[in-house]
């Protein structure tokens, strides 16, 4: 069987955009091969700044023939019936079939397609697949009306198998498909010849093309954490920009340069921002966090060991970090002077055009923070004062310039301003937790501005009905519910959220938000819809505890035949209280009772009874599920011995009466209805 190797080879594709063009390169031509009818063992698709790959194994040589049949209109439909029918068969009246289906006579068209070969297959997806191919931003050069993310110079399209490589025969505006490609733009010969892909990436790494995105970047952190520890220092780990320093290099050179000792002073996190944000530089930092040198990536060798690449980028970092360090000044006079000029520039900006300025929002949080503050332990005066000076960064010019730094930057200005540890602590992390890998803040002060900010967030925007429809979530009011369920449980937090939201579907988003988290730690909707329908659902830390609690008991096997044993009883008791017109709740008599298992379900009634009552008063959960096990066993006794609709009326009641004395205490502890299976 054949392998498939194309290669379309073009200007600069940006970094941002190659995984997915990969990913969208091999989806377009493999499943346009499939719908063609061919199939293949594997597939794996490779992207360089220049350039995107896709390697093919084990194609199948052809297609198979087909035959297919279609019943149309009945014989005597009216002829554009018939008409429509052949059109899309793709026969003519003439080759219609009459068969007899019963109850008359249809017209049956037989669709024969013979095979084709691969090469002709591949032609026609591959330019489909070229000419629609999503990329976000395209542009059409020369005259041509091929539309590509940057110039498309040449395509590389062969078969091979055991007898050679033979290219694949297209064209797609003016560019004719062969065997040829290029190496590195500077480094490596001008065009060269590949049979296989395996050929093609041994050729492509002698001329200076590293053609893996991810060998790639393990060469860059490999080499620059090496250059780092000789040094005696430390490489500051970052994914998304060594992702991205892959995607613009061919040939990776790691240099490793330094920071004039000008720009030292600045906080470590502002050199970070400004030599990733402006120049794509990795930090390089000391042992005691200061970040001291920058490492480079080039794009090629040079005789001087790229001295003069390090020169120049020297020298323009020099001029970004001195814009760094103007703003850092400016900003430290404001913050010596106490931050007043930002916190009063905040009434120009808005935060929503129906929910105020950001000056507002503080006055909101101000509030809202001193009232959640004796809930979870901080000073409510300490707790308004930092939510007065949380945003105050928003204001100044470095968070203008790097606004990723926003909080981090409002620690700095608020030790300046003479604030407390605490203040300051609480305008970094008041925003936190941003997403499930986030830290949550446990200081109380930050936890009562943190609750705070998104508890108004979210009441805010219920106000105005903007909601989270679908897909669609433009304020992260999720990521909100999320931060606050996050707050609460990280914190053992008894929070009762219905002193803080007055609307009812608020509420219940808490509660979704809710199930997707415990969703994710293996708790079922049902186990926590038991939960949820109890007293006290607005208090997160309750409803968590309960949840994980029936789950851990509904897997034991005295947790999985006791949900039996009172759904058993709960529908022959809803079953007779329907057809009685009566609810048995009026208290079983142990005089009435006949049999031993009868008088042993009292006592061990009884018993539960007065385990389960304190246990769920003290919120002790798995204490309560471990008395209602206790159950299990009576519970099954009864009914195997036990007849519920005696002859006798009294005795009859009686049970009925004491199968509710069983609903009543298992619904103290959870709402085992809502169980399923």
């Amino acid at each position: 069987m054949p392998d498939l190797l194309i290669e379309l080879f073009s200007e600069e594709i940006p970094a941002r955009m190659q995984a997915k063009a990969a990913a969208d390169l091999q989806r377009l031509v493999t499943d346009g091969l499939v719908e063609a009818g061919l199939t293949y063992a594997s597939a794996g698709a490779f992207s360089t700044p220049r350039r995107l790959a896709l390697s093919v194994e084990g194609l199948t040589p052809e297609s198979p023939n087909t035959r297919e049949e279609r019943k149309g209109p009945k014989v005597g439909a009216p002829d554009k019936a018939v008409e429509g029918f052949c059109r899309g068969a793709g026969v003519t009246v003439d080759q219609l079939e009459k068969r007899d289906i019963g109850k008359g006579e249809a017209y049956f068209a037989v669709i024969e397609k013979m095979g084709r070969p691969a090469a002709d297959i591949i032609a026609e997806v591959l330019e489909s697949a070229i000419r629609n191919f999503p990329w976000p931003k395209s542009m059409r050069w020369g005259t041509g009306a091929l539309k590509w993310v940057r110039p498309l110079h040449s395509i590389v399209c062969i078969l091979t198998d055991e007898a050679g490589a033979q290219v694949v025969p297209m064209s797609v505006d003016g560019i004719d498909a062969g065997d040829a490609t290029r190496g590195h733009r500077f480094m490596g010969p001008d065009v060269f010849s590949v049979t296989s892909f395996e050929d093609y990436e041994v050729k492509l790494k002698r001329a200076k093309v590293i053609l893996r995105a991810d060998e790639r970047a393990d060469m860059i952190w490999s080499e620059a954490s090496n250059q780092a520890f000789a040094a005696g220092l430390e490489l500051v780990e970052d994914k998304g920009l060594l992702a991205e320093v892959a995607g613009l290099v061919e040939w990776p050179v790691v240099l490793m340069g330094t920071i004039a000792d000008d720009f030292l002073s600045l906080p470590p996190e502002v050199l970070t921002a400004s030599m990733k944000e402006h120049q794509k530089f990795f930090s390089v930092r000391d042992k005691s966090g200061q970040v001291v040198r920058f490492v480079t990536v080039a794009n090629r060798e040079t005789a001087d060991q790229g001295a003069t690449i390090l020169a120049g980028n020297q020298k323009v970092l020099f001029a970004r970090l001195s814009d760094a360090k103007f703003f850092w000044e400016n900003d430290l006079r404001v913050a010596k002077a106490g931050g007043q000029a930002w916190l009063d520039a905040l009434s120009n900006v808005t935060f929503h055009n129906k929910l105020g300025t950001v000056s507002e929002l503080v006055d909101r949080m101000a509030a809202l923070s001193a009232e959640i503050a004796p809930m979870v332990g901080a000073d409510a005066a300490e707790a308004e004062a930092a939510a007065r000076f949380a945003k105050a960064d928003l204001s100044s010019e470095m968070i203008y310039e790097f606004p990723d730094l926003q909080g981090l930057m409002g620690r700095y200005y608020a030790k300046e301003a003479g604030l407390s540890d605490t203040v300051a602590a609480a305008a970094q992390e008041h925003y936190s937790p941003l997403g499930p890998s986030d830290d949550v803040p446990t200081a109380p002060v930050s936890v009562a501005v943190a609750l705070a900010e998104k508890v108004d967030k979210l009441t805010g925007f219920w106000a105005i009905d903007e909601k989270p429809t679908g897909s669609k979530d433009p304020f992260a009011l999720r990521r909100a519910a999320l931060g606050v369920i996050r707050l609460v449980r990280e914190n053992t937090l008894t929070i009762k959220l219905g002193t803080l939201i007055k609307d009812a579907d608020l509420l219940s988003f808490f509660h979704d938000r809710l199930k997707v988290f415990l969703k994710d730690e293996g708790i079922s909707h049902d186990v926590i819809d038991a939960s949820l329908a109890m007293p006290g659902n607005d208090d997160l830390l309750l409803l968590v505890n309960r949840a994980k609690a029936l789950a851990a008991f509904l897997k034991t096997d005295d947790g999985e035949n006791l949900i039996q044993g009172f759904k058993r009883a709960n529908n022959i008791l809803t079953q007779a209280e329907e057809k009685d017109g009566v609810e048995y709740s009026f208290g079983a008599d142990l005089k009435f009772a006949e049999t031993d298992e009868e008088k042993a379900l009292f006592a061990a009634l009884d018993a539960a009874d007065a385990k389960i009552a304190p246990a769920m008063a003290a919120e002790d959960f798995a204490g309560a599920m471990s008395a209602m096990a206790d159950l299990r066993m009576p519970i099954d006794a009864f009914f195997d011995a036990v007849q519920i609709n005696a002859d006798s009326e009294v005795l009859r009641r009686n049970r009925l009466n004491l199968l509710h004395r069983i609903r009543t205490i298992c619904l103290s502890v959870a709402d085992l209805r809502k169980i399923e299976g």
